[in-house]
């Protein structure tokens, strides 16, 4: 009998196509894997619910009826659309959106997406590099990484990725020669770089016990250009120790003071309690891991 929803069996109609397209109950059952005799009796089935013949049975095969042929065109362009449109869903990869500062996004995100395409080759990674606060719902924001002290809000999960721990770097050059770490007066030698968290007196206080009057201060307005002009050999820059870890590690920066300034305000990652996506949450899962690795 025809379902409830006005359609014929799906495997009815599998069977009638194929059958159709060659005239022939084996061909069609080479085509699906099953035997002649499942498709024959598909097709009869098919033909009952619909109360029509679809085909002649004739000695040297199948020959269309008219009610059979132009069903056999209609179906035909119906598996076609079906088979379109669930291409073009496999293909469209799952998109992921976040939201993360400037400098999370420089120094530490964009060195490592190629892992992520590694790892999640189907996600579509939409990257907004921002310090304003911005909705999740309003502005389409799927995580965030935020610099802060929780709480963030119930609506929200958070999980601190890194502590601000707060380190000096310079380029290797500017203190060739020198004994390090530097003193305070070796440190008022060279240009203090500084950006909007102005975290130098602090830092001062805990490496010397007191102020710094460096010879010259060059201000920033993000922390990433601060550490591009401290590549550069411009001065000496402060910064989250995991955002320089790379640079570290490969020789092109250094540490010139041995302090360590517990700024406070780590960086977290921010997420929807409820309604957050499959793919959203596997991005999630892996910006936790390669936090854990760090």
């Amino acid at each position: 009998m025809v379902s409830e929803a006005g359609l014929p069996p799906l495997n009815g109609l599998r069977a009638f196509a194929a059958a159709g397209r060659h005239l022939s109950f084996r061909a069609a059952a080479e085509d699906l894997g099953v035997t002649q005799g499942a498709v024959a009796q598909q097709v009869r089935g098919l033909e009952e619910a619909l109360g029509l013949r679809l085909f002649l049975r004739e000695p040297r095969g199948l020959a269309f009826t008219e009610a059979g042929r132009a069903y056999h065109a209609a179906v035909t362009r119906a598996f076609a659309q079906l088979l379109e449109a669930t291409g073009a869903l496999r293909a469209t990869p799952s998109r992921v959106t976040i939201s993360v500062t400037p400098t999370f996004a420089s120094k530490w995100l964009i060195p490592r997406l190629g892992e992520l395409g590694e790892a999640h080759p189907d996600i579509d990674l939409r990257i907004t590099a921002t310090d304003r606060v911005l909705s999740f719902h309003g502005d389409g924001i799927d995580l965030a990484v935020r610099q802060g002290r929780p709480p963030f809000g119930a609506s929200l999960r958070a999980n601190l990725l890194f502590a601000q721990e707060v380190v000096a770097v310079c380029a290797p050059g500017l203190v060739a020669g020198e004994s390090l770490p530097l003193d305070a007066a070796g440190t008022a030698r060279r240009t203090l770089l500084h950006d909007t968290h102005d975290l130098w007196p602090a830092f001062a206080e805990v490496a010397f016990g007191r102020p710094v009057a460096p010879a010259r201060g060059l201000r920033l307005n993000q922390t990433s250009l601060t550490l591009d002009a401290a590549l550069a050999g411009q001065g000496i820059a402060l910064a989250s120790r995991f955002l320089v870890a790379r640079d570290l590690a490969a020789g092109r920066l250094v540490c010139p003071l041995d302090a360590v300034l517990d700024g406070g305000h780590g960086f977290h990652l921010l997420a929807p309690r409820q309604g957050a996506s499959e793919a959203a949450a596997r991005v999630r899962g892996w910006l936790l891991a390669m936090a854990e690795r760090a």
